[in-house]
């Protein structure tokens, strides 16, 4: 298959046990990418890969559960032995690398980029490595951020990153052959029906109806949801294919 996506970690907003926060590994054509980075996903990452591989790292938006093992991944890189052949390509919003620089407690950001280098998303961002194609979407959050597209040989996957029910998800998303889509909420708090920023069940499975998707992939579901809720209440707007993320799952498509 050209594309698979490998699992590390779907919780939100914070780690359980065996149950990283946000995190994917994606391979195609030879490219090993590691999407979002949510705390616990370097550890699960190994599992699957050595992190000296990776041809790049993606990250949707800079909240804790999708960027925080950049630090661990910092940590290693720098003084854990791990050395990349060159600098890792790091796709993130502008102000990535300062964050990481003021955890580390440096005043600038250049001493990051002896491992990795890091190259700002913007709307309608695409990038090419070998065969594999990903592009960047501006959707509906509370800060920047953006969903993915990445495309091999034919084969479509599309990652929703946090999201509230917006066009550009759904356009993005558009004859996807896989549609990884979080479902973090039960309900919308009142008020904040006028500008969501993430989705219910139902709106993940309207999002993949619309976007007529081959099959809806259940992740990122909240604290006052199971997993399996969130996927069944999916299912029945989608009338699709659906399935729940789970750690560990490698998915060929």
């Amino acid at each position: 298959m050209p594309l698979s996506l490998t699992v590390l970690g779907t919780a939100s907003p914070y780690p359980g046990p065996g149950r990283p926060c946000s995190g994917y590994l994606l391979r195609g054509a030879g490219a090993e990418v590691w999407v979002d980075a949510g705390t616990g996903t370097f550890a699960e990452l190994q599992r699957h890969t050595d992190p000296e591989r990776l041809t790049a790292i993606w990250i949707s938006h800079l909240h804790a559960d999708h960027s925080a093992d950049l630090l661990a991944a910092a940590y290693a890189f720098a003084h854990g032995g791990m050395t990349p052949p060159a600098p890792i390509p790091v796709y993130a919003p502008l102000d990535c690398a300062r964050r990481l620089a003021g955890f580390l407690g440096r005043p600038d950001v250049r001493f990051l980029s002896e491992y990795l280098d890091f190259r700002p998303l913007f709307d309608g961002h695409t990038v090419r490595h070998w065969n594999l194609r990903l592009t960047a979407r501006a959707v509906a959050h509370d800060i920047e951020a953006y969903a993915l597209r990445a495309e091999c040989q034919g084969s479509v996957l599309v990652y929703s990153g946090d999201s509230g029910p917006c066009d550009a998800l759904t356009e993005l998303a558009s004859g996807a052959d896989l549609f990884l889509c979080e479902a973090d909420l039960d309900r919308h708090r009142e008020g904040e029906h006028e500008q969501p920023v993430h989705l219910t069940p139902e709106e993940a499975g309207e999002a993949a109806r619309k976007a007529g998707v081959r099959e809806l992939y259940v992740t990122h579901v909240g604290p006052t949801l199971t997993r399996e809720a969130a996927t069944a209440r999916a299912a029945a707007v989608f009338e699709g294919p659906t399935r729940t993320a789970r750690e560990g799952e490698t998915i060929p498509f």
